[in-house]
């Protein structure tokens, strides 16, 4: 279950006035009683809705399978990468917190308090959905990170893989828990740094970084070779060869232009979280 509507609550006030009932003339600016009564009207038609949100989130929570102490696990996920960012436990308070505030917000089971990811550190997790799962007795805080999650500056809380463990070498920070595409793009970037390869002589992916030219005539012919499995009807794992063939070689131009593949779906949950016309609108207003 997704809880995919996520308004901020605020409380409105209703400028009650005495000058609405005199005569018009009476009370300098607020002598229109019609935009008046309107703006009243207005604001409790939002204190009623809100009022019905709330409604529905104290539903939400009761739904919630807390343990005995009244917790749950939530997990931090980057929105865009995928990235398993934290793990917490929450509390019916820090729930409804978090989809008031979008803030990813949790239990401090030593402290006994609410406490906000970000609130020391400004590396806030800025929340775009939460979900919680079939049994309702965990929950997902799907989300962007404002700079790195973890306390010891890592991007994630995750970088000690069990494997390293058992063959007893040395944690790293950067070896995050990486999907295919990360973990690609991450290889690239320590081909970058290679002076050559396991037979003295540089990597292919080496040879792409350091000719430009060479670089943007693979991606020419990769992008033609996809287009005629389609054109020549060849079957669904040609597609698949030559589209993983795109990726790489572009995913190296992008290493060269210093642009992650993070920042790439960024700009793709942005364009279709939009309607087409407000997208190239928002294009059209960035380049002028």
């Amino acid at each position: 279950m997704a809880i995919s509507s996520l308004p901020c609550i605020q409380p409105v006030r209703v400028p009650f006035k005495a000058c609405s009932f005199f005569p018009a003339g009476v009370c300098g600016g607020f002598n229109n009683k019609k935009r008046i009564n309107a703006v009243v009207f207005s604001s409790l038609r939002k204190i009623s809705n809100d009022i019905k949100f709330e409604s529905k989130v104290d539903t939400l929570l009761d739904s919630i399978k807390w343990d005995d102490k009244g917790l749950a696990v939530a997990i931090a996920q980057n929105v865009d990468t995928g990235a398993i960012l934290m793990q917490g436990f929450v509390n019916r308070d820090a729930l409804a917190t978090t989809i008031t505030s979008r803030k990813a917000t949790f239990f401090s089971r030593s402290r006994a308090t609410l406490w906000t990811k970000g609130e020391t550190s400004n590396n806030f997790i800025n929340i775009y959905d939460i979900f919680v799962d079939c049994d309702r007795d965990s929950i997902i805080y799907l989300g962007k990170p404002d700079g790195p999650t973890c306390h010891t500056g890592s991007e994630t809380c995750y970088f000690t893989s069990i494997g390293d463990l058992l063959k007893e070498q040395d944690v790293e920070k950067t070896n995050l828990a990486l999907t295919t595409l990360y973990s690609l793009e991450s290889t690239i970037s320590k081909r970058e740094l290679e002076l050559t390869g396991k037979h003295g002589k540089p990597s292919w992916t080496k040879r792409l970084l350091l000719d430009e030219n060479l670089l943007c005539s693979k991606i020419r012919e990769e992008a033609d070779e996809l287009c005629r499995t389609l054109e020549e009807k060849e079957d669904s794992s040609c597609t698949a060869s030559e589209m993983a063939d795109v990726m790489y070689h572009a995913m190296v131009l992008l290493r060269l232009k210093d642009v992650k593949i993070e920042n790439v779906l960024e700009v793709l949950r942005r364009r279709f979280s939009q309607s087409g016309i407000e997208e190239k609108q928002s294009r059209a207003s960035t380049e002028s």
